[in-house]
């Protein structure tokens, strides 16, 4: 039997509930609806809007996670995906919306729940770095076309919404599996990645670099086929949930569902859950059971 809980670390919502736009009671549901599935800790993430919109958000989560009960997935701070990104690579983003990645604009959001920052690199001004380093947060490379990634900690959803892997020069895909050191987010739902790109990283990859995320949205758990997301109308057909001009807005499976799914096809190491827990140095205190097929019991 395996017993830890999962650590989710980039995660829009579910069961009809957005991040950015919750309110508390709809955060406390949430975090207590996921439990059941197993996941024992979750990242909120927020996506690009304004400064007043996000500074809410925050807020609601915040408070949220003040006032969990044990019978709730905890919450361990928020991942912010947003405002820093590159046009280029925007996805579903509003790109209307970004600002310079420096120290001036981080503080028009800052607060000390934010955990993990997702930034475009490139653009990223070096005193920004070392701003969120003395601060503790965890920088990641999304939304991007840069290559170099020395002042990164992680790379956010890997393959995607990012330059892709190139023959010469850099681009931010090679540079991720190369670099022993950091951290790679993948999501392995069987829509975002091929399963011939998830064994180049885990072949690729030390296999304590790994992180299973599932960027789940609203949707996933829900009976919902049209939502807002990002200022967009999204539409989910039962399997993918894109844009009006088809592009992918996230994932509509949850990060257990995905674990068995790598596992029904010989592509799961149980080795992975402990990974975002060493990532963020972060424990804790009770134990699940999932039997061999990776179904909780």
């Amino acid at each position: 039997m395996h017993t830890k809980p999962l650590i989710e670390q980039h995660f829009h919502g579910a069961f009809g509930v957005n991040f950015n736009t919750a309110n508390i009671d709809d955060v406390l549901y949430l975090s207590k609806e996921i439990k059941k599935y197993g996941i024992g800790g979750i990242f909120p993430t927020i996506v690009t809007d304004t400064v007043e919109n996000t500074l809410k958000a925050i807020s609601v989560i915040k408070e949220a996670a003040s006032r969990q009960t044990p019978d709730m997935t905890k919450i361990f701070g928020i991942h912010l995906e947003g405002i820093f990104l590159n046009p280029k690579k925007k996805g579903i983003h509003n790109e209307k919306l970004f600002m310079r990645p420096n120290v001036e604009n981080f503080r028009l959001i800052e607060d000390d729940f934010i955990k993990i920052v997702t930034l475009a690199p490139e653009l990223t001004d070096t005193n920004l770095f070392d701003y969120l380093k003395t601060k503790g947060i965890k920088v990641q490379a999304g939304h991007c076309i840069g290559g170099d990634l020395s002042y990164c900690n992680g790379t956010t959803h890997t393959f995607n919404a990012m330059e892709g892997i190139s023959h010469r020069g850099k681009s931010t895909t090679l540079s991720a599996l190369i670099n022993d050191d950091i951290y790679t987010e993948i999501i392995a739902d069987g829509v975002h990645v091929s399963d011939d790109a998830l064994k180049l990283l885990f072949k690729t990859k030390p296999q304590d670099k790994i992180l299973l995320v599932s960027d789940c949205l609203p949707c996933t758990e829900a009976k919902i086929s049209e939502f807002d997301f990002a200022g967009e109308k999204i539409y989910y057909d039962g399997q993918k949930a894109t844009s009006k001009e088809g592009t992918i807005a996230g994932s509509t499976t949850l990060l257990p569902l995905i674990i068995k799914r790598l596992h029904s096809i010989g592509m799961f190491n149980p080795l992975w859950i402990n990974n975002p827990y060493n990532y963020h140095n972060i424990e804790l205190d009770y134990e699940v059971e999932w039997d061999d097929n990776w179904n909780l019991v």
